[in-house]
């Protein structure tokens, strides 16, 4: 009788066949992951409130219509070029990542993208053109103007503030952890003696070895590695942002995201050039439609819900800046 580690194995063996069938074409993932160029402290947008997720408040009146855009504003040259440029991730599974049958980039980040451009257009549908880029590539290509927004899972912060501007928060993640069912791990403090993969060039190992000191670091190049290594027995956990965990535990039946308080807090935000100030307004006035109408908490429900096994509502806005 075959062991759950093999089983385990077989169907992620099974799952490349099916999709090599389908003639999927996957996402190249890097071997290694070259760290993020550290960004200067930001001083003046961030110290006036201490609040880093503090954004710019919605117009008065609320969404204007696709046909009421004002003349000259960053939503009505999208609307007359004819499609949103958006930078998105295409490999993190529920986030936004190819679907094999379909060839579509879908998530939660990518509801988002699709929720602005119908706001702009009336409609999603042939208005949104995704570009897939790398986490480095997020605040270049915001800044050169090669793409209106990034929903990439990208934690708002203060030096990132001194480089672009950002959404009101729309989702609030944070590091956690990711076992084997019934592996006896039911807490950070259980790794001790345990071994714990995250990315190499990140702090999530040392966030871990703060709480358990005795647990094993192990490095991959990607949390796609870790993964792989996970599933060859290599590693008893995989450490992250609770998104991309959620993401990992959908593809493997034996793993899941323990549940409790995270280790961190990662505010995500939609990425603007800092000069499309009535581009943020206006993304925030969209966001809040979606508290109202519930198309939020349906996405949430949809994608991540299952796997992190939580609920969550939308995070609450600031506004001020």
């Amino acid at each position: 009788m075959k062991t759950p580690r093999t089983l385990r194995l077989l169907i992620s063996a099974t799952s490349l066949l099916v999709l090599a069938g389908c003639g999927y074409s996957a996402t190249p993932v890097p071997e290694a992951v070259v760290p993020e160029p550290a960004t200067p402290a930001s001083s003046a947008p961030c110290t006036d409130t201490g609040n880093p997720t503090r954004s710019y408040k919605p117009v008065d009146g609320g969404l204007p219509a696709p046909g009421d855009l004002p003349a000259g504003s960053t939503m009505a040259k999208i609307k007359a070029r004819g499609h949103l440029v958006a930078g998105v991730s295409g490999d993190s599974y529920l986030l936004a990542s190819r679907n094999p049958f379909t060839g579509v980039v879908e998530g939660f980040d990518i509801d988002m993208v699709n929720q602005v451009a119908a706001a702009i257009f009336g409609t999603a549908e042939g208005h949104v053109q995704l570009r897939v880029i790398s986490a480095a590539d997020r605040i270049p290509l915001l800044q050169s103007g090669e793409v209106d927004i990034v929903a990439r899972n990208m934690t708002i912060n203060c030096a990132r503030w001194d480089q672009i501007a950002f959404s009101a928060e729309y989702f609030h993640s944070g590091q956690k952890v990711l076992v084997a069912k019934g592996s006896g791990i039911d807490k950070v403090s259980d790794l001790a003696g345990k071994r714990a993969c995250a990315p190499a060039g990140t702090t999530s190992l040392d966030n871990i070895q703060e709480l358990a000191p005795d647990a094993i670091p192990v490095t991959a190049g990607n949390h796609t590695g870790c993964l792989l290594k996970f599933q060859n027995g290599e590693t008893d956990a995989i450490t992250g942002d609770d998104t991309v965990l959620a993401g990992l535990a959908a593809q493997d039946p034996y793993a899941e995201v323990l549940t409790g308080e995270a280790l961190t807090d990662e505010p995500y935000g939609i990425g603007v050039n800092s000069d499309h100030v009535d581009l943020v307004r206006f993304i925030n006035a969209v966001l809040e439609r979606m508290r109202a109408d519930g198309s939020w908490q349906a996405s949430y429900t949809k994608w991540f819900k299952p796997s992190l096994k939580v609920d969550a509502t939308q995070p609450t806005p600031v506004y001020g800046r």
